[in-house]
């Protein structure tokens, strides 16, 4: 089959490679439409710490075209989504239903071969059945559930302001869940004015670009002097990051759901605010729940299908498997303005 194969730090080739054994309690599913990550970029150019060579691909969707002997909750010809999350089930998080912090955890992609490729073979109890979900659509579940954990977690109540630092697709994503849940008031900042722009497009109600105006001055301005009721960190900046501690109000809540890609220093300002402001402060990690996948996997299905969180507008690039590295180079050499890139395996040429 053709993959996308990496051998080492940036460097993909699309190739013809042996396809995996379907075990038992696995399936196959061919490949349809498979996400580019924020996170397999980081991975890809200094952090990876995997088996090489390996196949990259977490976020993907598919058609299952072979069940183990084992396999009883699908069957071939189901339309599915991928869960990247292998749990190992034994340990102390997992038998409390914590899969997001199992001690043992395998990831599709990373531990073993991944979706940018024609066909991938993962357990049966790691795909969930799409219905009538568009592929493109089903591939964006994993980041859609991603943020809907962070919103269920952070626990918005009806009427709060809610700042969102980064208005990338899991900022994007985190502004529709957060639609649902009742708030008065969303503010995106980011420094881009293309996704400021489409912030608004999908509900925010106010923008801030901190390179063109006072970012603490016009929250001030915007909640009557407050600061706002929850922070969402999505941009995985060391700088948003401690900006999240200066635009809270007392007694408010902050998210973390960006990455740390490098050491985060606190100013003193910043750090004081933690305790005299006696925030809250919770890390969001992963999107999962008891009963596996959990209620973030079936509750984005569902708001998808009912047309109350759009997908298909953050698609703004798709590549053939056998031009993965094209769409890697576009991404790391911003050569254009870019939303969620897919691959789509089954394409020969697009």
């Amino acid at each position: 089959m053709r993959a996308a194969v990496l051998y080492q730090n940036n460097e993909i080739k699309a190739e013809e490679i042996e396809e995996a054994v379907c075990h038992a309690d696995e399936v196959r599913v061919k490949v349809m439409a498979a996400g580019i990550c924020g996170s397999d970029i980081h991975k890809m150019q200094t952090r990876w710490k995997y088996p090489l060579p390996a196949v990259m691909g977490h976020e993907f969707s598919g058609v299952i075209t072979e069940v183990g002997r084992d396999v009883t909750n699908v069957a071939v010809g189901d339309r599915v989504a991928g869960i990247p999350l292998e749990p190992c089930g034994k340990c102390t998080y997992c038998k409390s239903g914590e899969f997001s912090l199992c001690d043992n955890y395998r990831m599709i992609g990373s531990h073993f071969y991944g979706a940018f490729a024609e066909n991938t073979v993962l357990r049966a109890e790691n795909v969930i059945k799409i219905h009538d979900l568009d592929f493109e659509e089903a591939a964006m579940l994993e980041p859609l559930a991603v943020s809907m954990h962070g919103v269920l977690g952070i626990r918005p109540k009806v009427g709060d302001t809610v700042l969102v630092f980064g208005v990338g697709t899991i900022g994007i994503l985190t502004v529709q869940c957060l639609n649902l849940t009742g708030v008065k008031d969303i503010i995106a900042v980011d420094i881009s004015d293309k996704k400021l722009e489409d912030a608004r497009q999908f509900g925010c109600t106010h923008t801030i670009n901190p390179l063109k105006e006072d970012l603490l001055a016009r929250v001030l301005e915007l909640t009557n002097g407050l600061g706002v009721d929850i922070a969402m960190e999505c941009a995985g900046s060391k700088v948003t990051q401690e900006q999240c501690l200066l635009v809270t109000r007392k007694k408010g809540k902050i998210g973390y759901q960006g990455i740390a890609y490098a050491d985060v220093l606190l100013r003193e300002e910043a750090f004081e605010n933690i305790f005299r402001r006696e925030l809250t402060l919770k890390g969001f990690w992963n999107s999962y729940s008891a009963p596996f996948p959990g209620k973030e996997w079936q509750n984005s299905i569902e708001f998808v299908r009912q047309g109350k969180i759009k997908l298909k507008p953050l698609i703004s690039h798709r590549y053939a498997v056998q031009d993965t590295a094209d769409a890697f180079e576009m991404i790391l050499g911003r050569k254009e303005d870019y939303n969620k890139v897919l691959i789509l395996p089954q394409k020969e040429v697009l």
